[in-house]
């Protein structure tokens, strides 16, 4: 299993607190996390939120440059540095087979019940964690997905550009390259998660996704809508973002307002 890489920000952060490597499971009043060299414990009081990033992105270009680090942290928030396989400080892989299971990998670094806010391919995999394991989240928020995550998709246009060295002529191929490229990302090892085996939810599956959901969704998105999301959805609710797109989700003060005061953070 290739590990996600993850460390501790959040400000203030709790006394005897430092950063760890990778956080694994473990049972009674605190949060254990674990590396090879190294053991730390978060107390409980502290509330954690996971805030996972889209593709091609990390921790530090998604939730640390939008200030959603520092939002939570006047809040009292500690917040887990999570870096998806191939991306940020994580192991990179040029070998698909090595992204096969991430949303295994992103709930090993889990402890539930949490709350937790996704964007783009964050968001996604969130939402298959939800799914394979009822009760991770008290409250999950899903930014920059919709209807898509029902449908198969070929990330050829992508995937080429990725392993070429000449920037794509095509508008939204160009954003994910020089995205890749101004990340201090591997775009090989990107390009090689693309192509990871993936197959479409259906919308029966999401029925054991209990908690309460929040979509939000710029209406200048690609993904055109997520009507059917929601629907499918046991307790969800829906906010749009008027005249954003999707890579200006994270940074838009419309969808951290709705976030936070979803949370209950407000």
């Amino acid at each position: 299993m290739w590990l996600i890489g993850v460390g501790i920000t959040g400000r203030p952060r709790p006394a005897g607190v430092e950063a760890p490597l990778s956080p694994t499971h473990q049972s009674g009043s605190a949060c254990q996390f674990a590396s090879a060299s190294v053991r730390m414990t978060m107390a409980q009081s502290s509330p954690s939120i996971v805030l996972v990033h889209g593709f091609a992105s990390s921790f530090e270009h998604n939730w640390v440059q939008t200030g959603w680090v520092d939002i939570l942290g006047d809040f009292g928030c500690v917040v887990p540095e999570v870096d998806l396989p191939g991306h940020g400080a994580s192991r990179r892989s040029t070998d698909p087979d090595d992204y096969a299971h991430v949303e295994e990998e992103v709930y090993s670094i889990l402890q539930p019940p949490t709350d937790a806010v996704g964007f783009s391919t964050g968001a996604e995999l969130l939402l298959r964690v939800a799914v394979a394991h009822p009760g991770t989240f008290d409250r999950l928020v899903l930014l920059g997905i919709g209807d898509n995550v029902f449908e198969a998709s070929d990330p050829t246009i992508i995937t080429d550009a990725l392993d070429g060295e000449a920037e794509p002529e095509d508008v939204m191929t160009r954003l994910f390259y020089r995205l890749a490229h101004s990340t201090g990302n591997d775009p090989k090892a990107l390009s090689a998660f693309l192509r990871r085996p993936r197959v479409p939810l259906g919308a029966d599956e999401l029925e054991a996704v209990t908690c309460p959901v929040l979509v939000v969704l710029g209406d200048r998105d690609m993904i055109e809508s997520a009507d059917r999301l929601v629907s499918a959805l046991p307790s969800a609710s829906f906010v749009s973002l008027p005249g954003v797109d999707h890579f200006a989700t994270p940074s838009d003060f419309g969808a951290i307002d709705a976030t936070m005061r979803f949370l209950g953070l407000d």
